[in-house]
């Protein structure tokens, strides 16, 4: 069956007045009664295909002192507005989704070395899934061992450079300055500058609230993170070189419980950590482990993500996608109140840097 989007049909029943009319201008209130739009089964050839359609009435509204009666009628199918029946639970990505990109902090760095846009992201992606990066997020590598194997990686100008100019002729960008083989990458200090520059997307903590409110969907975060990494320094005693505590403040982990800290992890019905599990994005066994974990098919998974290969590695197994780009989580949104079927943005919005928590 075909499906589309129409208005919802509105009927009057007046004594004084039966003709359709525009209520919501002189009643600003209804305007939200009017506005909204449901999937509604297509006409084909004048028939009507009406399998797995519901019928349902919303209540009279008593809409002023002559007691004009509006009724709203709608045919919905069980795949539009909320009740799509095979989407059963939102997996949220946290770093670039629930939290602010860290490729924010990955390009301040560039740019104060003097670093061709994007090079370092580049660097951690050709290092592959036994990168240090990527290690680290499966929760392999300690603490010291992840600085010094990610500093030299990415401060390796030899093998960097030539996967670099190939990303750049892909997609037409002028690559005019590489560094050369004197370049440093202090391992330590950019992976400190992408944790402490996180910060909550209000937009989405608001949203992932009205989702959970409604008890319809399963909200689940699915996350390369750092959490095992996190307790091994809280269980790490001092020396005479290296001190938890400051550490722990270097990394703005102090004061917050770290990068899976109880705030963050209560705004879901599950937290799922890659360097907890031992299985990272873009990894199919990592969204494969959510899914049965919670006894799930990937089709009725939505996830929502900020990397292209994320996204693409899920898409892969039938999850319904969703980019949030930098900058662009409102947009996002907007596709999954499509998707879900309830309002997740109000008009106005919340004040940038707002949050609930």
């Amino acid at each position: 069956m075909v499906e589309q989007v129409l208005p919802l049909f509105v009927r009057l029943d007046s004594a004084r007045d039966s003709r359709f009319t525009p209520l919501h201008a002189e009643r600003p209130w209804l305007s939200n009664l009017q506005t909204f739009n449901i999937g509604v089964p297509h006409r084909d050839n004048d028939e009507m295909h009406e399998s797995n359609a519901t019928e349902f009435e919303v209540k009279s509204a008593l809409l002023d002192a002559g007691f004009i009666r509006m009724t709203i009628f709608a045919h919905f199918t069980q795949r539009a507005a909320g009740l799509m029946s095979n989407i059963r639970a939102v997996f949220f990505d946290v770093g670039g989704v629930v939290i602010k990109s860290p490729l924010i902090a990955i390009s301040d760095y560039e740019r104060q070395h003097n670093l061709p846009d994007n090079y370092l992201n580049v660097q951690i992606i050709r290092a592959g899934s036994n990168g240090a990066w990527q290690r680290f997020e499966r929760g392999e590598m300690g603490l010291h061992d992840f600085y010094d194997a990610f500093g030299r990686e990415l401060s390796d100008a030899d093998s960097g450079n030539p996967f670099y100019s190939a990303y750049c002729e892909k997609r037409g960008i002028e690559c005019t300055r590489l560094p050369t083989a004197e370049m440093k990458v202090d391992g330590r200090e950019l992976f400190g500058r992408m944790m402490r520059s996180s910060t909550y997307d209000p937009l989405v903590v608001e949203a992932i609230r009205r989702i959970r409110e409604t008890g319809q969907w399963k909200v689940i975060a699915l996350t390369n993170n750092f959490s095992i990494p996190y307790e091994a320094i809280l269980a790490s005693p001092p020396t005479s070189t290296f001190s938890p505590e400051e550490e722990l403040e270097f990394l703005g982990w102090a004061n917050n419980g770290g990068p899976g800290n109880p705030a963050l992890r209560a705004m879901f019905d599950d937290f799922i950590d890659s360097s907890a599990v031992g299985k990272r994005k873009p990894e199919p066994e990592f969204y494969l482990y959510a899914c049965q974990k919670h006894g799930l098919e990937p089709r009725e998974v939505v996830f929502l993500d900020d990397l292209g290969m994320n996204l693409k590695a899920a898409a892969d197994l039938g999850m319904t996608t969703i980019h949030v780009a930098i900058g662009e989580s409102a947009a996002a949104l907007t596709k999954l109140e499509e998707i879900l079927g309830i309002e997740l943005l109000d008009a106005g919005g919340l004040s940038a840097g707002q949050s609930k928590l």
